[in-house]
């Protein structure tokens, strides 16, 4: 066992985790432990824009109570003492999920999905696991639940890239953070599909059916939640992100996520005046 893996465990054992919710929600009396104290000095520097003392001012003092819990801190501190990033800065997307940071590293910038650890959250989630061959003998604990949605988004990102579709680069994961290729420019990161005048719809359908028939055919994966919300434009061309819902072709309801996912990008696509019939589009899928 390494020296961070027994840190993390002592840590563990001195914390009651029953004691870190108070009644009116998060407690942070265990940040006052003598383990945590000294684990938030040591990266306290590199959590400036976080914190709104850096060069940042954006901070929301309600975001990092939601987001930066102690399971959570843990996880930053493991993967600042791996290397794999040096400084998280500031906020560039949110969801009911997940809350996605801007960061740097000694390799350029990266973005850092955290994901929420409120048993709420991944409640109906479920579905989207169970079916899926490769998340058999699933754990019902919200955290483990958390832990395997993120180890999903992880591995499918892994899966699509490499049959060569346009989606973050997934350079790590730990517990509920989530590292990946920042798509963005020093101004901000890329914008949403749907926050953008389309010049050229066509050919954002065609590259939207593409991915679906690359998906399905090649990668065997159902993205199961495509829309406008989670395509970027990021130089000049569609990225797909938000992918930790995806699942294999053997998963029960694959058929049924298909479907809806053409018919989504077909719905977006009539909107923007191109022709665009459904069941045409499904057969070229799958078919092609």
């Amino acid at each position: 066992m390494t020296s961070d893996d027994e840190f993390d465990e002592d840590i563990e054992e001195q914390i009651d985790v029953k004691s870190m919710h108070g009644e009116g929600g998060e407690s942070t009396e265990w940040m006052d432990q003598p383990k945590m104290k000294k684990m938030f000095q040591e990266i306290e520097h590199r959590l400036q824009g976080v914190l709104g003392t850096g060069q940042y001012d954006w901070v929301d003092r309600r975001v990092f109570d939601q987001v930066f819990d102690k399971s959570t801190l843990l996880s930053i501190y493991k993967l600042m003492r791996k290397g794999v990033i040096d400084t998280v800065e500031f906020p560039i997307a949110s969801g009911k999920e997940a809350h996605v940071f801007y960061a740097k590293s000694i390799d350029g910038p990266r973005a850092v999905k955290i994901f929420h650890t409120s048993n709420a959250v991944f409640k109906g989630l479920t579905k989207y696991i169970e079916g899926d061959p490769r998340f058999g003998g699933l754990k019902r604990r919200h955290r483990e639940l958390v832990t395997i949605w993120v180890r999903k988004e992880h591995r499918n990102l892994k899966r699509l890239e490499k049959s060569g579709l346009r989606v973050p680069s997934a350079f790590e994961v730990y517990r509920n953070v989530l590292v990946m290729e920042y798509l963005g420019s020093n101004d901000g990161p890329s914008p949403r599909l749907r926050d953008i005048k389309i010049e050229n719809p066509e050919y954002i359908f065609e590259q939207l059916v593409n991915f679906i028939q690359v998906s399905w055919k090649d990668a065997d994966l159902v993205h199961a939640d495509l829309s406008e919300y989670n395509v970027l434009w990021h130089n000049d061309e569609p990225w797909i992100i938000d992918v930790g819902q995806a699942v294999k072709s053997a998963h029960p309801n694959a058929e049924e996520f298909l479907i809806r996912d053409v018919r989504n990008i077909c719905n977006w696509a009539s909107k923007k005046g191109v022709e665009a019939p459904f069941e045409e589009t499904l057969l070229r899928v799958l078919e092609g």
